[in-house]
């Protein structure tokens, strides 16, 4: 499948489906980015389900704090929410989360990983990173990677099927990976280094790494065992009203804002769809299971990631992020062994 630019229209001004409800008493929900946008929404929804715990994983302290003090309560009548750090710029926070629900957390029965930065320029993290692809791509998968355990033993305990939702979008749709990236033996370093990230490539980048959002949920999924009581897909909000497009700048704010005040989803009907996919279909979650939602249906994934060329990208991107990640906690690799096979169904 290919979107069209009149079939991405046609589908900003479909009216949203009503929110998925559930019971979530005695179960655990994370959400990444829980303090603004897409995040906070979603937050809010699962609030009114009674999750026994919802942890808001939020880079700043007094915006996380301000989100569950005076308006998550106030919103919801939910008083059992949790703040807890985490900066997905930094390896090191992300290491320090994780270590942290190993000890603190108990079981993990949804994580949403919805915190995104979009960006028109290069900055360096302080891990070396093109700051995007830091954020986007490795430490979510990162932070999914360290969290994996804790999901696979809540299935094991509590016979249930948890679920981890990566936030990607229909904006993969249009773009594609270089050929001279994709015949590099080292594809993800190149995309992150500041030799390759010309403005021009620059422009482009949030889509690409919402391109590789998918091939991460797609690769992970066909490694995980079908006997493993977990769900992991992608969602797509479809273009909403959020401060992901806070970078714009000069005559782009004013051509930001009419777009997103003519087409644009608010934040709160996007975050329906994070909802849908941590969620629907709760008697065959099956049918969900390295999925690629939209428009609350399962959708087909771009024609570059089901063609052969994208297949071997997505192998290649897989072994090259996982010795990455090594490099950054070596429980990476030890998870991978355990948990998922060495090839791809």
């Amino acid at each position: 499948m290919q979107l069209t630019f009149p079939g991405f229209l046609r589908r900003q001004f479909t009216k949203q489906a009503p929110v998925v409800n559930a019971d979530l008493t005695s179960k655990t929900v994370i959400v990444l980015g829980a303090n603004t946008g897409l995040g906070f929404e979603a937050t809010k929804h699962f609030a009114t389900m009674n999750p026994e715990r919802l942890i808001l994983a939020c880079r700043s302290q007094s915006r996380g704090q301000n989100a569950l003090d005076t308006e998550l309560e106030a919103a919801t009548g939910y008083s059992k929410a949790e703040l807890w750090i985490v900066d997905l710029g930094d390896f090191e926070s992300v290491k320090q989360f994780a270590d942290k629900f190993e000890r603190d957390g108990g079981r993990l029965d949804i994580l949403v990983a919805n915190a995104a930065l979009s960006v028109r320029k290069y900055e360096a993290t302080k891990d070396g990173w093109e700051s995007s692809l830091q954020v986007n791509d490795l430490s979510t998968p990162l932070l999914a990677f360290l969290l994996l355990p804790a999901m696979i033993k809540t299935a094991e305990q509590y016979s249930t099927i948890p679920r981890l939702v990566v936030v990607a979008s229909e904006v993969h749709h249009w773009v594609k990976i270089e050929k001279k990236v994709l015949e590099n033996p080292d594809m993800i370093k190149t995309l992150g280094s500041s030799e390759y990230c010309t403005p021009k490539i620059m422009s482009s980048r949030y889509m690409l790494t919402k391109l590789l959002n998918v091939f991460f949920v797609r690769a992970l999924n066909a490694r995980l065992p079908p006997s493993t009581p977990l769900v992991i897909d992608a969602v797509n909000p479809g273009l909403c009203r959020s401060e992901l497009m806070r970078e714009a700048k000069g005559i782009q704010v004013l051509l930001v804002w009419v777009i997103l005040r003519i087409v644009a989803f608010s934040a709160e009907e996007g975050s329906r769809q994070l909802v849908w996919g941590a969620l629907a279909h709760p008697d065959k979650p099956e049918k969900l299971r390295g999925e690629y939602i939209s428009g609350s249906q399962v959708e087909e994934v771009n024609d570059f990631v089901l063609s052969p060329q994208g297949i071997k990208a997505q192998n290649q991107l897989w072994d090259e992020l996982v010795e990455i990640l090594d490099t950054v906690d070596p429980r990476v690799t030890a998870i991978v062994n355990k948990y998922l096979s060495s090839t791809p169904a």
